[in-house]
């Protein structure tokens, strides 16, 4: 399996004024900024006032988390990712900014969908937008951690690729949660590496002999 701690090409770290608030922008207690690094990228499901591309330092991201429910079943679960700390790690995502009335409806949404069916804790870290990363924002993540019923934990990543092919949910195919994610990460352009999700991408594409490109393959799941 690779090394797990990867030096990225981020931005050095700053000292921002938000630093010292909730996961709230400008300390507003009305706004609320939310971090996703799965399905959350591409499918919030809620409803949101702004949305930023952007990085968390210290943590990486790895498909260690089983899934019973959206991507797999009780009999066959799939695999989705969470968040592993790295202190040289490095993850790409979206940070969604909720306000007033959103919050509440966001919260209570993300409960059974990250919480409830996907055994996720929330967990407060330090986003940096892609286009201004000298001003960092604090955003609520949902993180599976190894206490959890669910979790499935480090195997190679041919292993992950195969159990990816095999499973489906609720919500589709493991391997349309696989390739959305690679899809995201190609859109972030050149300095948004992810070397865990590279490997389970090329893994795949050595056990499909046809295997296509992201577009074409999401268009068969």
């Amino acid at each position: 399996m690779k090394q797990e701690s990867a030096a990225q090409n981020t931005p050095p770290p700053s000292q921002h004024p938000q630093d010292d608030c909730d996961p709230q922008d400008d300390c507003d207690p009305q706004a609320l900024w939310i971090f996703g690094y799965g399905s959350l990228v591409w499918r919030p499901d809620f409803a949101y006032s702004d949305s930023r591309v952007g990085f968390v330092r210290g943590y990486s991201r790895r498909f260690w988390q089983g899934d019973t429910f959206h991507r797999g079943s009780d009999k066959m679960p799939g695999r989705v990712v969470t968040l592993l700390e790295d202190r040289e790690g490095c993850t790409w995502g979206v940070a969604y900014q909720v306000q007033g009335e959103q919050v509440n409806e966001a919260l209570k949404y993300l409960n059974v969908r990250e919480a409830v069916l996907g055994s996720y804790d929330t967990k407060e870290v330090t986003f940096y937008p892609q286009d201004t990363p000298d001003q960092p924002l604090k955003a609520l993540a949902y993180v599976a951690t190894p206490q959890n019923p669910g979790y499935l934990g480090p195997v190679p990543e041919e292993a992950i690729a195969t159990q990816i092919l095999a499973c489906r949910g609720f919500s589709g195919h493991n391997l349309e949660y696989l390739l959305r994610l690679a899809d995201f990460m190609q859109l972030c352009g050149p300095q948004a590496q992810d070397e865990h999700l590279a490997a389970i991408v090329d893994a795949v594409g050595t056990m499909l002999p046809c295997f296509c490109p992201t577009e074409q393959a999401l268009a068969l799941v």
